[in-house]
């Protein structure tokens, strides 16, 4: 079938080896992105725990470090993720992604050796960098490789898409490292640190086996995607000197404000959502019946962490399948609504209603609605909350695909970078995640009756509602791209 906007376009390329090569590659390190970014999600409770020994969670100092370690990395990575932006426009797509990968799998390589909490502080910071840089570039650089606007929509689509298997990765790693980290061989300081750091105290702990499990995508990045072709129009540009400098001022020239100042504002409240309430799911497991109906039978708090982490495992893994679902439908139906504010509100609106009321209700109302056989004897429990996370994981993150798709075809060539940085790092990165910490502050200052994770909970409810609501009235202002346009 085809759109108004693919009969303006070039007519389809061949899919070469080569091309197939680069959405591979493009699949894998969306995928591998995500599981680094949410990881602390998981891990968050278990390394505090160990690297703030004397700290009880619900406390102030405990509240503060919890968004410290969500918020900080997030901000430093907008930063580094915006000049990487303008320095992918200035010296090329392919050479600032290469950079970027080796910059977040060496960090994340080494912050699963950390020691303590500012040493964990500091490698999240240096992988945020990487990966808020390797988005852009590599959204950039794919948008450019495919001149025919519905390849291009379905190649961008469908490759972000694969985030979602990052995520369902990480969910799945911390699940099982839960149950197997004790049979892997222990982690241990090189000798030449040994000297000058602490020793590891959990040297099986399971959020350092899955932080180390990250590392694992990056090697074929790292290995292929030097030897893979420069986008081909910027390279044309760059050659012929008539690549413009990019510029952040221009940015807010008259014909450019609306579309940076909307759109940043929008990719906030997309991130606000994920950051301020879903990843904070683990914080409010202990207000679910369901919870503590099984806790109050095990022996001792270190059961009770585990039925917690694995608990949060489980969330996890079906919040990031509704999430995947929500991308391949946004990847399916980009090609078919013209308009990029209809195609948003598919996801919008519902998520509006959907998500607020997840937070607020199916946490203290969670209940066991059916068991489904999981092998031998064994079940699995389909609860509310799983219905309500699965829903909450769809609208959310089907809207981080949207900017994907959406920028390349709002900026000039020689912008295209800068452009989608300034959204996705000051906008997404550094504003968004910031509700992780807005969060975990605003549930300390007990504006809702109750226990911590109850208050959490309320909290989280709160900020869904609002970061929707106020994405929902900004997508009015939303600039339409122009139709039958090709990218230069």
């Amino acid at each position: 079938m085809a759109t108004a906007s693919s009969l303006a376009s070039p007519p389809p390329q061949r899919l070469t080896l080569t091309i197939w090569l680069i959405l591979i590659m493009a699949a894998i390190g969306f995928g591998f992105d995500i599981y680094v970014l949410l990881i602390m999600q998981y891990i968050g409770p278990g390394s505090m725990a160990e690297l703030l020994p004397d700290v009880r969670p619900g406390t102030d100092v405990f509240n503060h470090w919890r968004g410290l370690l969500f918020f900080v990395p997030a901000f430093v990575g907008g930063l580094v993720g915006l000049v990487g932006g303008y320095l992918t426009d200035l010296f090329g797509r392919r050479r600032v992604l290469t950079a970027s990968i080796l910059l977040y799998a060496l960090s994340t390589f080494a912050s699963a050796f950390s020691t303590s909490i500012e040493m964990l502080l500091v490698f999240r910071c240096l992988t945020f960098a990487g990966v808020c840089v390797e988005f852009v570039a590599a959204v950039a650089w794919l948008a450019e490789l495919f001149p025919n606007h519905d390849q291009r929509e379905r190649a961008l689509g469908y490759t972000q898409a694969f985030s979602s298997f990052g995520g369902l990765t990480v969910s799945a790693v911390f699940w099982l490292m839960t149950q197997q980290s004790g049979n892997l061989p222990p982690l241990m300081l090189p000798d030449f640190l040994a000297a000058s750091l602490e020793p590891i105290k959990g040297i099986h702990a399971p959020w350092r086996y899955t932080l180390l499990f990250g590392v694992l995508p990056a090697i074929p990045l790292i290995v292929i995607r030097p030897f893979l072709p420069e986008s081909p129009t910027w390279k044309m540009k760059k050659l012929a000197g008539t690549l413009k400098r990019p510029s952040f001022g221009e940015l807010f020239a008259p014909y450019l404000r609306r579309t940076t100042l909307v759109t940043t504002l929008m990719f906030a409240c997309s991130y606000g959502a994920a950051f301020g309430a879903i990843q904070q799911v683990p914080y409010m497991i202990g207000a679910m019946p369901t919870f503590q109906e099984k806790a109050k039978h095990l022996p001792t708090p270190q059961a009770q962490t585990g039925l917690r982490q694995e608990m949060a495992g489980q969330f996890g893994t079906v919040q990031e399948i509704g999430g995947l679902v929500g991308r391949f439908i946004l990847a399916f139906l980009a090609v078919y609504i013209v308009s990029r504010r209809s195609l948003l509100r598919v996801f919008q609106l519902p998520g509006l209603i959907v998500v607020p009321l997840v937070f607020a209700f199916a946490i203290t109302g969670n209940r066991v609605l059916c068991e489904v056989p999981a092998g031998g004897d064994r079940t699995v429990e389909i609860t509310l909350f799983h219905v309500g996370i699965f829903f909450a994981g769809l609208f959310t993150v089907a809207q981080f695909s949207f900017w994907g798709n959406y920028l390349p075809r709002v900026y000039p060539l020689h912008l295209r970078g800068t452009g989608e940085s300034f959204a996705a790092n000051i906008g997404g990165r550094m504003i968004g995640t910031s509700f992780a910490w807005v969060t975990s502050e605003l549930s300390g200052l007990n504006l809702f009756s109750g226990s911590d994770p109850l208050r959490m909970a309320y909290t989280a409810a709160s900020v869904a509602l609002f970061v929707y609501l106020v994405g929902s009235v900004a997508c009015f202002f939303l600039p339409e791209p122009k139709e039958g346009v090709p990218l230069d």
